[in-house]
């Protein structure tokens, strides 16, 4: 019965990944061992070895994971033709961003996790870096450079669009004093759309500056 076996061996991979993804994310690479991802993946841990060839490659799979969800989450669209297609491509792309980083709580591992590897890069944040991070954030430096007139390796540009990815990570990151200080008690539908309207707003103005500002 051959296909049956297949499917438990990828449903083993998967659950080795979202328990070193949680693990990882929650207490680090260093402090995290073979056996405690087994134990929360309900796997023997033998099994870590046998599909990724030991942790590093599990952290590799965590990383492409990663990357693959947020290749997902933005999407393959091509390049903007005109100033509004642009602008509505940006604006998708925030609310992609708010919708299913901020307020899905299922993304809290994969967020965790590349924070980790934000913070303290390795060879699994290279990885994210050269196969979904950098080429989402040139497609992102290439909309608003077609929605404002500007060079889209400027400078200007790519810290611009790091500005706008920067203020919707903040309610992911800081999302326990977010709550307290807004008295709510989850990011839902109703607070993502709170959310939306003032970074949205902001993103406006900033694209309207920066169409003024251009060349």
């Amino acid at each position: 019965m051959p296909a049956p076996a297949l499917l438990r061996g990828e449903e083993t991979r998967a659950a080795l990944i979202a328990a070193a993804l949680k693990l990882y994310g929650d207490n680090g690479y260093e402090a995290t061992s073979t056996r405690e991802i087994a134990a929360a993946a309900k796997a023997n841990a033998a099994m870590i070895a046998y599909h990724f060839g030991g942790k590093e490659g599990l952290r590799a799979a965590c990383a492409d994971y990663v990357a693959d969800r947020l290749h997902g989450l933005f999407g393959q669209a091509p390049d903007a033709a005109t100033p509004a297609e642009a602008r509505a491509a940006l604006f998708a792309l925030v609310r992609a961003f708010i919708r299913g980083v901020v307020a899905d709580e299922a993304a809290r591992p994969l967020a965790r996790f590349l924070l980790r590897e934000i913070s303290d890069p390795s060879a699994a944040f290279a990885r994210v870096y050269e196969t979904a991070f950098a080429p989402l954030h040139a497609r992102a430096c290439r909309l608003w450079a077609a929605a404002t007139g500007a060079d889209p390796e400027s400078e200007a540009t790519r810290l611009s669009v790091f500005a706008m990815m920067a203020q919707p990570l903040y309610f992911r990151i800081a999302r326990a004093p977010v709550l307290l200080r807004m008295g709510w008690t989850d990011i839902g539908p109703n607070e993502a759309a709170a959310l939306e309207a003032i970074i949205l707003g902001n993103l406006q103005t900033a694209l309207d500056a920066a169409r003024k500002r251009a060349p």
